[in-house]
């Protein structure tokens, strides 16, 4: 006997309401729980499999972590998807993955480029502002990821980059709230593919971290303790709203609220996760989004990670039991439970009376309608190994990426128009591949010698002591004493072409006022900056944020406020181009 729901004649309201009552309640709590899986040689991170997860927990939903080739990540999602459809319901298994098409290597946030066509950080795509790019990079990525089974995409990360000192910065379009909401929506059509709804050939979008996780208090990230507090002292709360508005007008069908709390802003100082005067009095009765709610991960329960102990991200509610957090989590509105695989915590309370089923009706209702809508249930159960080969990574797919690097930088200084360079002048290069840069021209080994000096250099910031922790490069934007020293004695020795990879907006005063050359970069080759250098292309980036003059500047910022400064060392949109017929 075939049931109603598995019946693609159908729609998915008939699906639907045909699958949830014959879930048990066990089946309904697993499916409001998405944890991470890992590939290869680390295919429990967490210390369970996605197949035990599956087994033990009824879970669906899992975060792909890792980079292994395509092939290999084809046939983890088959197998998986294997086991879902031996189970009673079949009800099948959806992927997802951080962002994975760039240069962030951060086991927190998005994972390095690896078999995946390489493109700047979305920084750099805000730096370009290329709306149709934009929604061609939409596109691959969506082609990239159905290749190998990744069917929700966490992102894009919508947030503001007001607090220059915050470690997220890199994976936002920037400070400007009109530029996001252009590059976001865009996005998420192309992640969508061909038509106006979300169907068999689209990545789901979810959108981060609601209602915007910029304003941080002394730029510090929730992750963490220490940078709970969301501020808003400038009252430009409604600003940070903005992206996320375009995004649901853009049919987004997932969003994630980030880890922080609200200060002074008269909701609930409680996690966003946990805030029900955030997840349903905004987001879903004021904004009128019905899609999917899934926290930001690790809500819960205290846990490891990369090996460290670390509390559960319960900020304001840390006193409750992490049955007491699951239950707030559910009245607060939110339908999914990230990074947890503890789905007892609901099905005790729902046993007890405590919690209603008709609630979980409600969620489960969501998810399955989603996983309907992407053919999970359907054609798009399974993929091609053979095809993901083909597809991911493909050499179009990288020469459109790697035109991406070259566009979005952003030439700040080109003091008596030193670039384009030609012929074959001598070069000294540092964080440079020497052996790359030989293919444009000589090479010398002693500054004093060259007639150019090329340095690349990454936002400066201010070391933290935990594993974990250290990946998030948040404090200070200036260079210590002794390293600005260094830079300075050689650009007072030769002509030096400086290139900033702006992670987050840097403070570089006696750096532009010495440098002959300044590029602003957001992930870009060697070969893409010494084709721009060389103008084998033109740099085409403007800056999407103000670069502060001082850390003085930097401290007395409001958090919440965009492009405060009224004499910024550059301001937002500053980007130089090189003379008519200067390149190739």
């Amino acid at each position: 006997m075939t049931y109603p729901y598995r019946d693609p004649s159908r729609s998915i309201e008939e699906r639907v309401a045909d699958l949830l009552p014959r879930m048990t309640l066990e089946d309904k709590a697993g499916l409001l729980f998405h944890h991470a899986t890992g590939i290869g040689a680390n295919p429990a991170p967490i210390g369970l499999t996605a197949e035990q997860m599956m087994s033990d927990q009824l879970m669906s939903h899992f975060n792909l972590l890792g980079a292994g080739t395509p092939r290999e990540m084809a046939e983890l999602h088959n197998r998986l998807q294997e086991q879902a459809a031996a189970t009673r319901l079949g009800i099948p298994v959806t992927l997802s993955t951080d962002p994975r098409h760039a240069f962030t290597d951060n086991p927190g946030t998005a994972m390095m480029a690896g078999p995946f066509s390489q493109w700047p950080e979305t920084l750099g795509l805000a730096a370009i502002d290329d709306v149709e790019l934009v929604r061609r990079y939409g596109d691959i990525v969506r082609r990239e990821y159905l290749a190998v089974g990744l069917r929700v995409a966490l992102h894009p990360q919508i947030d503001l980059a007001t607090e220059p000192r915050w470690a997220r910065i890199s994976g936002t379009f920037g400070e400007d709230a009109d530029l996001t909401s252009r590059m976001a929506a865009a996005y998420i059509e192309g992640l969508r593919g061909p038509g106006e709804q979300l169907g068999q050939d689209s990545v789901a979008a979810m959108v981060k971290h609601f209602p915007g996780g910029g304003p941080q208090k002394d730029g510090e990230d929730p992750h963490f303790p220490y940078g709970r507090e969301q501020v808003y002292p400038g009252g430009f709360f409604d600003y940070h709203l903005k992206p996320f508005k375009a995004a649901i007008a853009a049919g987004a069908t997932q969003v994630m609220p980030y880890y922080g709390m609200p200060v002074g802003t008269g909701h609930e100082e409680v996690g966003f996760g946990f805030n029900k005067g955030i997840i349903t009095g905004l987001l879903r009765e004021e904004l009128g989004f019905d899609g999917i709610v899934c926290t930001d991960w690790g809500l819960l329960n205290d846990g490891p990670i990369m090996g460290e102990m670390h509390a559960a991200r319960a900020w304001g509610v840390e006193h409750l039991t992490p049955e007491e957090r699951a239950l707030k989590v559910l009245h607060a509105g939110a339908d999914q439970i990230g990074g947890e695989a503890c789905p007892e915590l609901i099905v005790e309370p729902v046993r007890d009376g405590r919690l209603a089923e008709s609630r979980l009706d409600a969620s489960v209702t969501r998810l399955l309608a989603e996983k309907f809508r992407l053919g999970l249930f359907d054609d798009r159960r399974y993929v091609d190994p053979d095809a993901a080969e083909e597809i991911v990574g493909r050499a179009d797919f990288r020469t459109v990426g790697e035109a991406a690097q070259r566009r979005s930088l952003t030439l700040l200084e080109n003091r008596a128009g030193v670039l384009p360079l030609t012929g074959r002048p001598r070069l000294y290069v540092e964080g440079v591949d020497p052996a790359v840069a030989a293919e444009y021209t000589d090479i010398v080994t002693d500054p004093a010698q060259a007639d150019l000096a090329v340095l690349r250099l990454n936002t400066p910031y201010e070391p933290r002591q935990g594993l974990f922790e250290s990946f998030f490069h948040a404090g200070r934007l200036d260079f210590d004493q002794d390293r600005l020293k260094q830079i300075l004695a050689l650009l007072d020795t030769v002509p030096t072409a400086v290139t900033i990879h702006l992670e987050r907006p840097a403070v570089i005063p006696e750096i532009a006022e010495r440098c002959a050359v300044l590029f602003a970069a957001y992930g870009a080759g060697d070969r893409a900056l010494l084709d721009v250098l060389f103008g084998r292309a033109a740099p085409q980036g403007r800056l999407p944020f103000q670069l502060p003059r001082s850390m003085a500047e930097v401290a007395v910022g409001r958090p919440d406020v965009p492009q405060e400064s009224t004499d910024p060392l550059y301001p937002f949109g500053h980007g130089l181009r090189y003379a008519a017929g200067s390149t190739a």
